[in-house]
């Protein structure tokens, strides 16, 4: 089935066929970058950002300038008509005769789901809230194809903030309808899974889940540690995100009884959770990540435009 004209707001909008399309063209972009250089010539690119944003509004409109296409958009929502009280319909409706495909990050869960019932264009979920962040997905596994060569077979660790990190429960919803793969999530009590994700990821699939609250302790036994930051922005007060910030902060000694060929991933920013010592560190891929994002996204928008077949 064609990816042209879709919008991308749930990794599962996406079959595993279709995400391996994605994964596969955006490693042969990478390889090679020439061939793809003009293919979004003429076509436009609008970035909603209403909450703020590095790595995804600058891999998005970087990796469409990479394919020779233009950008517009705002990147807070204090410089938007939104300060004036515009609707998000209202939005997207003008935005859709502007650009040929939207990405819009939201504080709010289920906006961009909400702004795909009025866009004639595709629409891409760049974050809503604490609920989901399908191209940061797309992130993580062409990252994981790209080092381990498959996805399946492996034990994966979720470290950090797994209640509002929507970053971790789009990676554990999809990652679970892989083969052979399983869980180990590490949280301090306050900040462990929704329950209501769990439930359907274990009634859904066949899928181990192990939760902890100890870092070292499956140190040995793990192929993939998937590192995330104590978000303060989620917190209601200030007193309980000081009281949990720092429940884990990887360093190189920790690594030791590590597998040598260990995948540390991390959808970044960083605050103070992986020490600067691991970034000498050959398992450390965090920044090898955010780069294959770019090509994650290039691939997204070629399929969703239509302006080249898949591999």
């Amino acid at each position: 089935m064609s990816l042209q004209g879709r919008h991308l707001i749930d990794p599962n909008d996406l079959t595993l066929e279709e995400i391996q399309r994605i994964i596969d063209l955006g490693l042969n972009i990478y390889h090679h970058p020439a061939q793809y250089a003009e293919i979004c010539k003429g076509k436009i690119l609008g970035t909603l950002f209403y909450e703020s944003s590095t790595r995804t509004r600058l891999s998005f409109e970087s990796a469409m300038l990479r394919m020779g296409g233009n950008i517009l958009g705002f990147s807070d929502a204090a410089t938007s008509s939104v300060q004036k009280g515009e609707s998000i319909a209202d939005t997207i409706r003008v935005l859709d005769d502007y650009a040929d495909i939207l990405v819009m990050r939201h504080p709010r869960e289920g906006a961009p789901k909400l702004a795909s019932q009025y866009a004639t264009v595709p629409i891409i979920n760049g974050g809503d809230g604490g609920h989901q962040h399908p191209t940061q997905t797309l992130t993580d596994l062409i990252t994981i194809q790209y080092y381990k060569g498959e996805i399946k077979n492996l034990k994966v660790a979720f470290c950090g903030d797994l209640l509002f990190g929507r970053t971790v429960h789009s990676l554990l919803k999809t990652l679970s309808r892989y083969p052979n793969i399983s869980f180990v999530l590490i949280s301090p009590p306050e900040l462990k899974i929704p329950y209501h994700l769990k439930s359907e990821i274990l009634q859904n699939h066949d899928v181990e889940i192990i939760e902890t609250h100890c870092l070292e302790t499956y140190m040995k036994e793990i192929d993939i540690l998937y590192m995330t930051r104590i978000q303060k922005e989620r917190f209601f007060n200030e007193e309980d995100y000081i009281k949990l910030k720092d429940s884990y902060i990887l360093n190189k000694e920790k690594l030791v009884p590590a597998k040598e060929e260990l995948l540390v991933l991390h959808p970044l920013p960083r605050v103070n959770e992986i020490s600067y010592d691991v970034d000498d560190d050959p398992r450390g891929k965090y920044f090898e990540q955010a780069k294959l994002g770019v090509y994650a996204r290039m691939a997204l928008m070629a399929l969703l435009l239509g302006v080249v077949e898949s591999c």
